[in-house]
C-alpha cells in the first residue's frame, strides 16, 4: 500500500515536472515573460520610485526644511499640498487651495464637459455616417476625423488666431483685426479651452463608434423594423446598446485626455489665471518643487485610474448581445427621405465653421505683417521665408524657415517620429499577437492589462514619471535626461495602448488554422511567425505606423518637461513661439505641422488604404490620446 503510495506521488511530481519544463520551453510563455518584465520595468517601477520619493527628504527639500536631513522620512509634502499649514504670508490650506482643490475643480469641469460633448458629438456623426445613406460621406468622412488628427494645441493657437483681443498680451486676432472685439470670457478660460478640446476629442468617439457600428450586422435592425419599430425606437433598443461599450470608451477616453491636457488650458487659461491640475503639475516641476509635482502626479493618475475602472464594470456589467450570423457582416443604410440633402448641409456647415474657417484664418495670419489690414501692401511671406531684420516686428525675427532652430527641430522630430512609428509598429504588432493568441489564458489577460497601463497616465504625467527616472544614471544604463534616446523610449511606452489596439484588431482576423497545421508539420514558432503571421499582417502594419506616426509628430504634453537646449522638436518650438509672444511664428509653424500631418494621412489613404475606424473596432476598451 506504502509502496504504491510513493509510486503515485514519483508519478505526479513527475506530471508536474514535465508540465513546468514544458511550460518553460513554450515560445508563446517565454514571450509573454520577456514582454511583462519590459512593461513591469518600464511602466510600474518609475511609477514606485516617483511616490515612494515623496515621503522622503531630497536634497532640493533642505532649503526650507530646517532640522530635517536628506533621506528622511516625512509626511511635509503631502500636508503642504492637502492641507498646508497657515504663515506669515498665506492664510490655513491658501496653500492647498491653489496647488491642488481649485486646480482640482477645474480639471474636473473640464474633463466631465469635453467628455460629454466629445461622445454626444461624436456618435451621432458615426451613427450618421455608417447608418444613413447620407450624400458625399466619403469626402465628409475623411474630414471628420481632421480634428483627431489635430493636436489641441494647434486647434487652441487656430482659435486665438480668430478671438484674441491683444488686451491680454500679443498681436490682436483676427475679429480685433476687424474692429469687431470678442469679449475675454470667449477667447480665454473654461469656455475655450471646452470648445477646443470638444472638437478634438470627438474625432475619437467617432472613429471608435464607427468601428463598433461597422462590425454590427444591420439585419437585426432591418427585422426589427420589419416588426414595425420606428427609428426612434431602433436607436434606443438596439443600435444604443450595442455600441455603448465604445460609446464608454470614448467618454473616458475625452475625460482622460482633458484632466491631463497641459497645453490647451495653459494657452487659453494661463492669460486669466485659469489654473489646471496638469498646468499646476508642470509649473511645480519647473519651479524645482518636484515632490509637489509628483503628489499632483499621483492625484492625476488615481482619478484617471478609477473613471477606467468604472468603465471597465459598467461595460462588464452590460447585458451581452450576440449580433453574428452565418453570413458575412452587412450593413444597409437608412433611407433618410427628405432629411437627406438638409442634414448634409448642415453637416458640411459644421465642419466648415470648426475645421474650415479656423485653418483659413490661421494661413491668413502667416502672411499679414498687421493682422486686420487687407491691403495688397500688408501681405508678405516674411514669417516664412524672410531674413533676419527684414521687418521691425517681433525683433526682426526671420521667416520660420530661416530660423535657426526650425531645422535642427525639423530633423529631431522627423527621425523621432519614424523610429518611434517603426518601434511601435511592430512592437504593437507583436502584443496584438501574444493577446490575441492568449485571450483565453490568465497570462494574456495580464499582458493585455500591462499594455493598457500607459492609457492610464496623463501624457504629461507620464513625462514626469521619466523625468524622475532617468535624471540619474540606472545600474548599467547611463542617465537619458535631455537625451534623444529617451524622447523615443517615452513616445514608444506612451503609444503602446494605441499601437497594441491595432495590432490586436489586425491580428483578431488572421485565423489560428493555418498556424495549427504548419505546427502539426513541424514548422517552428519563429517560422510561423515569420511565413504565415507577418504576409498576413501586413496591411495592419501600415495603419498601426500611421497611427503612431500622427500622434508622435504633434505630441508636446509627453514630452514637454523632457526638452533640452541639445533636443527640441517642432510641436516644442511652437510652444516656445507662443509663450514669447511670437504669433506669427507659431502660426506659421502649426500651419506647416497640420500641412505635413494631412498631406501623410491623405496618401496613406491613397497608397495603403489605412482605415483609422477599423483599427479603433478592434477593441472597445478605449485607448489614450495625448
Amino acid at each position: 500500500m506504502k509502496k504504491g503510495h510513493m509510486k503515485a506521488r514519483c508519478s505526479k511530481t513527475k506530471r508536474i515536472k514535465n508540465t513546468i519544463l514544458g511550460a518553460a520551453k513554450d515560445p508563446y510563455n517565454i514571450i509573454v515573460i520577456i514582454l511583462l518584465l519590459t512593461l513591469g520595468y518600464l511602466i510600474l517601477v518609475p511609477l514606485f520610485e516617483m511616490i515612494h520619493s515623496t515621503f522622503f527628504v531630497s536634497f532640493s527639500d533642505l532649503r526650507h526644511m530646517s532640522g530635517a536631513q536628506e533621506g528622511d522620512f516625512t509626511l511635509h509634502h503631502w500636508r503642504r499640498v492637502f492641507n498646508s499649514p497657515g504663515t506669515a504670508t498665506a492664510l490655513p490650506r491658501q496653500v492647498s487651495n491653489s496647488l491642488m482643490y481649485t486646480p482640482f475643480r477645474n480639471s474636473l469641469f473640464l474633463g466631465i464637459n469635453v467628455a460629454s460633448i466629445s461622445v454626444i458629438l461624436g456618435s451621432l456623426m458615426a451613427w450618421i455616417m455608417i447608418r444613413t445613406d447620407l450624400p458625399g460621406k466619403k469626402l465628409l468622412s475623411v474630414i471628420m476625423i481632421i480634428p483627431y488628427m489635430l493636436p489641441t494645441w494647434t486647434i487652441s493657437l487656430m482659435w486665438l488666431t480668430v478671438f484674441r483681443t491683444g488686451t491680454r498680451g500679443g498681436m490682436p486676432g483676427f475679429l480685433a483685426g476687424m474692429g469687431l472685439q470678442a469679449p475675454n470670457w470667449l477667447a480665454y478660460g473654461p469656455f475655450p479651452i471646452i470648445v477646443v478640446m470638444s472638437l478634438s476629442g470627438f474625432g475619437s468617439t467617432y472613429l471608435l463608434v464607427s468601428g463598433a457600428l461597422s462590425s454590427v450586422n444591420s439585419e437585426v435592425e432591418e427585422m426589427a423594423s420589419i416588426m414595425g419599430a420606428g427609428k426612434v425606437r431602433l436607436l434606443k433598443k438596439i443600435t444604443f446598446p450595442l455600441v455603448l461599450p465604445a460609446m464608454l470608451s470614448g467618454f473616458i477616453l475625452s475625460f482622460a485626455s482633458a484632466m491631463g491636457s497641459f497645453s490647451t488650458p495653459h494657452l487659453l487659461g494661463a492669460r486669466v489665471g485659469y489654473d489646471t491640475i496638469a498646468t499646476m503639475l508642470v509649473s511645480s516641476i519647473r519651479n524645482r518643487n518636484l515632490s509637489t509635482g509628483y503628489i499632483i502626479t499621483i492625484v492625476l493618475i488615481i482619478i484617471v485610474a478609477v473613471a477606467v475602472f468604472v468603465n471597465q464594470k459598467m461595460i462588464g456589467l452590460r447585458r451581452s448581445y450576440a449580433t453574428i450570423m452565418g453570413k458575412g457582416t452587412r450593413t444597409t443604410p437608412l433611407a433618410l427621405g427628405k432629411a437627406k440633402y438638409p442634414l448634409f448641409v448642415f453637416l458640411a456647415v459644421f465642419l466648415t465653421i470648426t475645421v474650415g474657417i479656423p485653418m483659413f484664418v490661421l494661413l491668413l495670419d502667416t502672411v499679414m505683417l498687421v493682422p486686420g489690414v487687407y491691403a495688397l501692401s500688408n501681405f508678405t511671406l516674411h514669417y516664412w521665408i524672410g531674413e533676419r531684420g527684414g521687418i521691425e516686428l517681433f525683433a526682426g525675427m526671420p521667416g520660420v524657415f530661416r530660423h535657426p532652430w526650425f531645422w535642427r527641430s525639423f530633423r529631431t522630430t522627423i527621425l523621432l517620429t519614424v523610429c518611434v512609428a517603426v518601434i511601435g509598429m511592430f512592437a504593437g504588432q507583436f502584443l496584438g499577437y501574444v493577446c490575441t493568441r492568449g485571450r483565453g489564458r490568465l497570462s494574456g489577460k495580464i499582458l493585455e492589462q500591462c499594455a493598457f497601463l500607459p492609457y492610464m497616465i496623463p501624457s504629461v504625467t507620464f513625462g514626469a514619471l521619466y523625468l524622475e527616472m532617468w535624471i540619474e544614471p540606472r545600474w548599467i544604463i547611463p542617465s537619458l535626461y535631455g537625451s534623444f534616446a529617451l524622447l523615443v523610449l517615452i513616445c514608444v511606452v506612451n503609444g503602446l495602448p494605441s499601437a497594441s489596439r491595432a495590432g490586436t484588431a489586425n491580428m483578431m482576423q488572421i485565423g489560428y488554422d493555418l498556424e495549427e497545421a504548419a505546427s502539426i508539420q513541424g514548422a517552428s514558432f519563429l517560422r510561423r511567425f515569420r511565413k504565415i503571421v507577418l504576409p498576413l499582417a501586413k496591411p495592419g502594419f501600415l495603419t498601426g505606423f500611421i497611427l503612431i506616426f500622427m500622434s508622435t509628430i504633434t505630441t508636446l504634453d509627453l514630452i514637454i518637461l523632457l526638452m533640452s537646449s541639445e533636443v527640441t522638436t517642432l510641436s516644442y518650438l511652437v510652444f516656445s513661439f507662443s509663450e514669447s509672444g511670437e504669433s506669427a511664428h507659431a502660426s506659421v509653424l502649426s500651419a506647416f505641422m497640420f500641412l505635413l500631418v494631412l498631406a501623410t494621412y491623405l496618401i496613406s489613404i491613397k497608397i495603403g488604404k489605412v482605415d483609422l475606424a477599423a483599427a479603433y473596432g478592434g477593441s472597445s476598451g478605449g485607448g489614450k490620446g495625448k
